[in-house]
């Protein structure tokens, strides 16, 4: 057996400093993180403030009796007994059901409509950019200037309509009129921005799909019923669910224009909550309603993503 001797006349080479100043393989991945959390930091600090905490604490205010000149006090579950048995409460979530129907059925079919024409007829870019001026508009600038426009006396729709020789309509001061009205307004203002949506979707779709259906001598809406919508469920899905939330929501056109007015007739959710939170001060109450319209809209979006299959595509 032999035995290693070290020369004393001999030094020991160094390592480079580079290899010197390596502790590790995890020191990288622990530096890469750093990083990360630095930059997702300043949105994970705006999400606590202005959406987790809020929640937490309407969550907590609807078990409680609370205005804002006092203390909450914990009541339990009487806010939500006394919803069970509020007329107004159901009569607010029936017109905002109807609201919704209304809106999302006719928008998703004329923002289809549009993405089918910019995909195969409309190719500039201008029209598509003029397709979202609507949607660039403010919420309550749009409702303004419907009302002007549809108002029973002064309204260049209404004068339209009796120089055509049919009687004047109260688009706004009709109960049978009112929700529609409602609902074509946020439809000719979002459609622009749900079609492009839509037509981002059909360009994902390859086109030797359409050529293969064209040998094949299928018609255009066999195409259109066996290829298109098909490929385009999960664009569908995502924009249906977008949309629906969105619908639920519904305020600031009802609040600038009807009010909830006449007679309740476009009293949705949504401002209903408003009114029982901060014209009535009964923060509580609000806020029981607020917690029920999230588990509402937190069903729905289930629902549509498990029975639509939205996180599932037919690409191969």
């Amino acid at each position: 057996m032999t035995t290693l001797t070290r020369n004393p006349g001999t030094r020991t080479p160094r390592l480079p400093r580079t290899i010197l100043n390596r502790t590790g393989p995890g020191r990288t991945g622990r530096g890469d993180a750093r990083i990360a959390l630095f930059f997702i930091a300043p949105a994970m600090i705006g999400f606590v403030l202005f959406y987790l905490v809020p929640t937490v604490r309407g969550i907590y205010l609807s078990f409680t009796e609370y205005n804002i000149l006092g203390d909450p006090e914990w009541i339990g579950l009487e806010n939500y007994e006394a919803i069970a048995k509020d007329p107004l409460f159901w009569n607010s979530l029936a017109v905002t059901g109807q609201y919704v129907l209304l809106n999302i059925g006719l928008q998703t079919a004329l923002a289809l409509g549009l993405a089918l024409l910019m995909h195969n007829v409309a190719k500039s870019t201008i029209i598509r950019g003029a397709l979202l001026l609507p949607y660039l508009m403010s919420n309550v600038i749009a409702a303004l200037l419907w009302f002007w426009m549809l108002d029973y006396q002064i309204g260049v729709v209404n004068q339209f309509i009796e120089w055509a020789g049919l009687p004047r309509a109260a688009f706004f001061g009709s109960e049978e009129w009112a929700i529609p009205t409602q609902a074509l307004i946020n439809t000719w203002r979002h459609m622009g921005y749900t079609a492009l949506l839509i037509f981002a979707g059909l360009q994902s779709i390859p086109g030797h799909v359409y050529e293969v259906a064209k040998l094949d001598g299928a018609s255009a809406w066999q195409t259109f019923r066996k290829i298109t919508i098909p490929l385009l469920r999960p664009v569908l899905v995502l924009v249906l669910v977008v949309t629906v939330i969105g619908s639920f929501q519904v305020f600031d056109t009802v609040a600038v224009t009807t009010g909830g007015g006449p007679v309740n007739a476009t009293r949705v959710i949504q401002y209903y909550i408003y009114q029982r939170a901060f014209t009535e001060s009964d923060f509580g109450y609000g806020s029981a309603i607020a917690v029920i319209l999230f588990l509402i809209l937190a069903l729905v979006a289930f629902i549509q993503m498990k029975f639509l299959k939205g996180n599932e595509s037919d690409l191969d």
